[in-house]
């Protein structure tokens, strides 16, 4: 999913900064959403082709990627006014970033979930316990998010 977004934000930025001159400042935003959801789509059917397990997996999630406040924000805030190699550096650099958080919240997650990350049991549970099932579920994305935020601004405070 973080590839697929760094793909998408990578592209939109060098789309965008390439044609940011010739789009009519009434319909920038629109006109954005267009290229973003070209790439999404073109994104959507390579893992269609290439990688039908995890398009399956990740299904809906894909699509999801045009709405992305992230993608619309740095085509709106960055590329639309900077050149082309430095909307590219940025796209490249927000993507990443993103697909950083991504695998920090998911390992998290799986570690507390299941026990285990990568598939690799970490041995943290009490024995014949798994897991705690709230952090595998949709919920747990989100405390485990809120806890994150949490120390992070702790280290910043410090």
């Amino acid at each position: 999913m973080g590839l697929a977004t760094t793909f998408v934000l990578v592209m939109s930025n060098l789309v965008v900064s390439l044609v940011k001159d010739f789009i009519p400042g009434k319909v920038r935003i629109p006109a954005f959403i267009v290229i973003i959801a070209s790439f999404v789509t073109i994104v959507d059917m390579l893992m269609a082709g290439y990688a039908p397990a995890l398009h399956e997996q990740l299904g809906l999630f894909i699509p999801l990627i045009v709405v992305n406040c992230i993608v619309l924000g740095r085509a709106e805030a960055f590329a639309s006014r900077n050149n082309v190699v430095s909307s590219v550096i940025d796209g490249l650099g927000m993507g990443l970033g993103f697909a950083f958080a991504l695998t920090i919240l998911g390992a998290v997650r799986e570690i507390l979930g299941a026990g285990k990350v990568f598939d690799i049991p970490l041995h943290i549970f009490p024995q014949g316990v798994d897991g705690m099932l709230t952090f595998i579920l949709a919920p747990g994305a989100f405390i485990v998010l809120g806890y994150l935020i949490a120390i992070n601004n702790k280290i910043n405070k410090a």
